[in-house]
């Protein structure tokens, strides 16, 4: 009887163990499988580090209403970049192309950066490239305009253009976008808003300057908002081949 109880009792120990571990070992199945399905939730979600390699505050304000929380933008102070970047060559894309590898060499992010001309038909496509410093080293925006202004003060021909090149750099390669926009070079500044010379440039079909414009209604026609249209493109491509 004993030996019988005894045995009974070992059979129900041995299946309560082996029950045990079954239910662990489904657990660990469980875990496993839903765990899979998270960590790819999460890679397909997780936003992706981008550094605008800028110090214009304006221009990253700009770029991050345009690109919109599906990328986290970082400024080059928040990388600890505190040093002017390099942009010595003589056309667009060769200084975005610069300052963009400059900060992935660098600091190893993928990064982008942008030069930006206004192009005047009647100066031969001048300022261009030298935009920024057109009346000199200090890059006053008020001198530039004043200087454009009276290089065009006796010419009809107000024909021009604002060209944005972007380059961007991952894993070391490189990808450029270009945006344009057509308009004209009015007879004095007018608005209060944006940056460089747009208070002086009035865009085609349209009856106000940039600098008269709302950012997200400037944002929707600019040279930089179609530049950065065809980068967010590129990179939402990119995330769609990762998956």
């Amino acid at each position: 009887m004993y030996g019988t109880l005894f045995y009974d009792f070992k059979f129900k120990l041995c299946k309560g163990i082996f029950g045990i571990l079954h239910d662990l070992l489904i657990s660990v199945e469980t875990i496993t499988f839903y765990n899979a399905p998270i960590h790819y939730f999460y890679q397909k979600f997780k936003i992706m580090k981008l550094v605008f390699a800028t110090n214009n505050m304006h221009k990253l304000e700009e770029l991050q209403a345009i690109i919109g929380d599906r990328f986290d933008l970082l400024s080059l102070q928040e990388i600890g970049c505190n040093e002017e970047i390099p942009e010595e060559q003589p056309t667009l894309e060769g200084n975005a192309r610069q300052k963009a590898f400059y900060i992935f060499t660098k600091y190893g992010y993928p990064c982008f950066a942008d030069d930006t001309g206004l192009e005047i038909e009647a100066l031969n496509g001048e300022p261009g490239v030298f935009s920024a410093r057109y009346a000199g080293p200090v890059k006053n925006s008020d001198d530039n305009m004043k200087k454009v202004l009276e290089l065009l003060a006796k010419i009809k021909n107000r024909n021009a253009r604002f060209r944005t090149v972007i380059s961007l750099v991952i894993n070391g390669e490189e990808r450029q976008f270009e945006g344009i926009v057509v308009g004209e070079i009015i007879n004095g500044k007018k608005g209060q808003s944006g940056f460089g010379y747009d208070p002086i440039f009035q865009p085609s079909e349209f009856d106000k300057t940039f600098a008269e414009m709302a950012l997200k209604d400037k944002n929707k026609i600019s040279h930089r908002g179609r530049a950065v249209q065809k980068l967010v493109q590129y990179l939402k491509m990119l995330e769609l081949n990762n998956d």
